[in-house]
C-alpha cells in the first residue's frame, strides 16, 4: 500500500485529481449558497426601490425564501409538450446551467484562490460565456412554439452583439496588462498606476483600471446587462410581448436550471468586473486596518456592489425596443470600445508605459 502511495500514479495524478474535485465542489457548494442570497437581495433591492417589504415570511426577513422556491421547483412535476424535440428540450437547461458554472474554474477569488490558474484565463471565460447562448437556442428550438422560438433568436442576436463590445472592453484592459492570466490582472493592478505615478502607493484604488478606462469600464456594465439577459434589455423573456421567452414550456427543474444558470452568469460578469476594474482581492488602502481583512473579502464585497448596480437598473430602467437594443450595441458601444482599443494602445506606447 505504501508503494502505491510512493508511486508516481498517487503522486503525480490521483492525489492532485482528489484535491482539484474536492475545492471544486467546495467552490459549486459555496457559489450556490451566495446565488440563492444573491437572489434574495436582487428581490428586496426591487422591492425597496417600489417601496415595499419584499419576500419577508420564510425564515427571518425571508431569508430562506430561496431555498423554499428551489423545494417548490424541484418538487413540481416537469411538463414536456408534445410536439417538443424532448432530448434536445431537456438538455438545454442543462447546457446552460453547466457552462454558466464552469466558468467559475478559472476566477481567482483570493491569491492563489483558483481551481485552474491557466495562461488564458480570460479567453477561457470568453468562450464559455459564448457558448452559453447555444442553451437558448436549443430551449427555443425545441419547444416546438413560436413565442419561444422568436425569443431564441433575438437572445441570440442580442448575445452577439455584445459580446464583440465585452471583447474590446477586455482587450483594453489586457494591453495595459500584457497578460490573459486573471491573477496577473489583479496584481498589475497592485504595483502599476495612477497612485504609483503620483507617489502615494498606499492610496490603490487609484491603481485599479476603472478611472483609466473609465468609459470602458461604462461600456463593460452596460454590456454585462445586455449579455445576461437582465433589465432594461431583458428583450428575451418580454413578459408583455413573448410570454417568458424561450422558458414559455418550462416548468419545475428544467426552468430552475436556467433561472440558475442566468444567476451564475450574473455572478460570473461581477467577478469580471471586480478582476479587470476593481483590484480583485486588493484593499481600497494599502494600509492597516484595510491590509488585515482578508482578500476574499474584499472580492466579495466588491462583486457585491457591482450586483447592486445590476439591480438597481432592474428597477428604475424602462426596457429598451429591439431596434434601440441592437443600435447602442452596433452603433454605439462597437464604434467607442474600438476607439478606445487604439487611443489605449497609442498612449501606453508613447507615453512608455506598456507592460515589458
Amino acid at each position: 500500500m505504501s508503494e502505491f502511495f510512493a508511486s508516481s500514479v498517487w503522486t503525480d495524478f490521483l492525489w492532485p485529481l482528489i484535491v482539484m474535485l474536492a475545492e471544486s465542489l467546495l467552490l459549486l457548494v459555496v457559489l450556490l449558497v451566495v446565488i440563492a442570497y444573491i437572489l434574495l437581495a436582487d428581490r428586496k433591492i426591487w422591492a425597496a426601490v417600489q417601496i415595499r417589504r419584499g419576500p419577508n415570511v420564510v425564515g427571518p426577513w425571508g431569508l430562506f425564501q430561496s431555498f423554499a422556491d428551489l423545494l417548490k421547483f424541484v418538487l413540481k412535476e416537469p411538463t414536456i409538450p408534445d410536439g417538443a424535440n424532448k432530448g434536445i428540450f431537456l438538455l438545454a437547461p442543462l447546457v446552460s446551467c453547466v457552462l454558466a458554472l464552469a466558468a467559475w474554474a478559472v476566477i481567482p477569488v483570493n491569491l492563489n484562490w483558483v481551481i485552474a490558474d491557466i495562461n488564458v484565463g480570460i479567453l477561457y471565460i470568453l468562450a464559455i460565456s459564448s457558448l452559453s447562448v447555444y442553451g437558448i437556442i436549443m430551449a427555443g428550438w425545441s419547444s416546438n412554439s413560436k413565442y419561444p422560438f422568436m425569443a431564441a433568436l433575438r437572445s441570440a442576436a442580442q448575445m452577439v452583439s455584445y459580446e464583440v463590445s465585452i471583447g474590446f472592453v477586455i482587450i483594453t484592459v489586457l494591453l495595459c496588462v500584457g497578460s490573459l492570466n486573471l491573477t496577473a490582472i489583479v496584481e498589475a493592478q497592485q504595483h502599476r498606476g495612477l497612485a504609483t505615478m503620483l507617489g502615494v502607493p498606499w492610496l490603490s484604488f487609484l491603481n485599479w483600471y476603472w478611472l483609466p478606462l473609465l468609459p470602458m469600464f461604462v461600456v463593460f456594465y452596460v454590456s454585462a446587462l445586455a449579455e445576461t439577459n437582465r433589465p432594461p434589455f431583458d428583450l428575451v423573456e418580454a413578459e408583455s410581448e413573448l410570454v417568458a421567452g424561450f422558458m414559455t414550456e418550462y416548468g419545475s427543474t428544467p426552468y430552475l436550471l436556467f433561472m440558475l444558470g442566468e444567476y451564475v452568469a450574473i455572478c460570473t460578469m461581477c467577478a469580471m468586473a471586480t478582476i479587470l476594474f476593481m483590484g480583485g482581492w486588493l484593499p481600497p488602502i494599502d494600509l492597516p486596518p484595510f491590509n488585515w481583512v482578508p482578500g476574499v473579502i474584499w472580492f466579495s464585497l466588491k462583486a457585491f456592489a457591482f450586483f447592486f448596480m445590476i439591480a438597481m437598473a432592474k428597477a428604475i430602467v424602462p426596457r429598451y425596443r429591439y431596434d434601440q437594443l441592437m443600435r447602442l450595441g452596433w452603433k454605439v458601444f462597437l464604434p467607442l470600445s474600438l476607439a478606445m482599443v487604439v487611443i489605449v494602445a497609442g498612449v501606453l506606447q508613447f507615453a512608455q508605459w506598456a507592460p515589458k
